[in-house]
Order: C-alpha cells, then structure tokens, then sequence
C-alpha cells in the first residue's frame, strides 16, 4: 500500500515493482502543475490534455521498459518530457502549416509577409510569393535549435521570455539563436542566388 508522504523515488520503485497503484499517487501528486505547463504553452485546454495523456503514455512506457535512471529527479524528467512533446505538436502543426502557406496568395496565412502588397504589380506580387516560399523552405536547414526558436517565434507568436522558459535558457540565448537562424537563412538565400 502506498502511503502520501511516500518521496517519489519511492513511488517509482514501487511502481517498477508492480504497485500499480503507486502511479496513480504520483499522478495524484504532480497533474496539477505538469497539467499547466502544459496548458501554459499549448493555450488550448484539449490539446493540453491531449499532450497530458501523451506524458504519461510515454512515462509509463519508460518506467516499465526499465530505462528510468533513479536520480530522484522525476518531476524534472516528465517535465521535460512534457516540454519536448509541446515543440512536437508545434513542428508537427507547423509541417502542415508551411506546406499551406508556401502554396498560399493569402496574406493571412502567409507569416513571412512583412511588406504590404497593396500598390504592387503583378509581377512584384508574384517575385514577393516566391521570395516567402523559399523563406518558408530553408527553415527545415537551420540546426534544431535555431530552427525551434524561430518556430516559436514567428508562428507561435511567443516572445522571447516565453521561448526561454520553454526552452530552459536564458533570454540572451533566445535571442542569439534567432539572429542566427535568420543570418543563416540569408545565407542561404544568397548562396542559392534570391533576391534578398
């Protein structure tokens, strides 16, 4: 039988063990906080428990598989568990979010219009659609942390403070890996010959 003031690491061995139960008082103990996380980042009550579910899917099927390290850290690990399936669902809804707004004349969809197309030609229009679609397609080049920050950024519309805290580093390092993930976009536009 499980006892309240039981530590997690109690928990976790006991559950290991075959107390079933003893998961139902970790979850008991710390949904609350993982749960707003979650809900934190996702700004959406459906999908935060759809990635709730998906933590402990995943906790589950880790602590059984016996590839748990005991460091008496477990709120920090399915923390970060959660946080890694947060930028998931982002890559994954901004893979079919690209795909729609490389193809797309509409303004509202397109994030990378940043200049009015009021007033411009045909042709300008046109040259504009085509500069944001290869935008839109060097993203999948940047390395993984450039390339998340700047998801966050501009799809997700987050700020800096919140990239950081959701990444787990400082505002400064936010910062810099944007600046990065656009000077190696123009990088790579230039290589490629576009237009800048």
């Amino acid at each position: 039988m499980c006892k309240l003031d039981w530590s997690d690491q109690d928990l976790v061995k006991s559950y290991i063990g075959g107390n079933e139960l003893a998961l139902q008082f970790l979850l008991m103990k710390h949904q609350t906080q993982i749960f707003h996380y979650i809900l934190s980042k996702m700004k959406n009550r459906d999908l935060s428990n759809d990635v709730f579910q998906d933590t402990f899917i995943k906790v589950i099927k880790t602590l059984k598989s016996g590839n748990y390290n005991e460091e008496g850290k477990f709120l920090p690990w399915v923390m970060r568990i959660a946080h890694n399936l947060v930028i998931d669902h982002f890559r994954r809804e901004n893979k079919v979010r690209l795909i729609s707004e490389s193809s797309s004349s509409s303004e509202e969809y397109n994030v990378f219009t940043f200049i009015k197309e009021e007033g411009m030609n045909i042709e300008e229009r046109i040259s504009k659609q085509e500069l944001d679609a290869q935008v839109t397609s060097y993203i999948d080049f940047l390395p993984v942390n450039q390339r998340e920050i700047l998801i966050l950024r501009i799809y997700q519309d987050m700020s800096f403070k919140e990239i950081a805290e959701l990444q787990d580093i400082s505002i400064n390092t936010a910062l810099g890996r944007m600046r990065y993930a656009v000077m190696n976009i123009r990088k790579m536009m230039e290589k490629n010959g576009a237009v800048i």
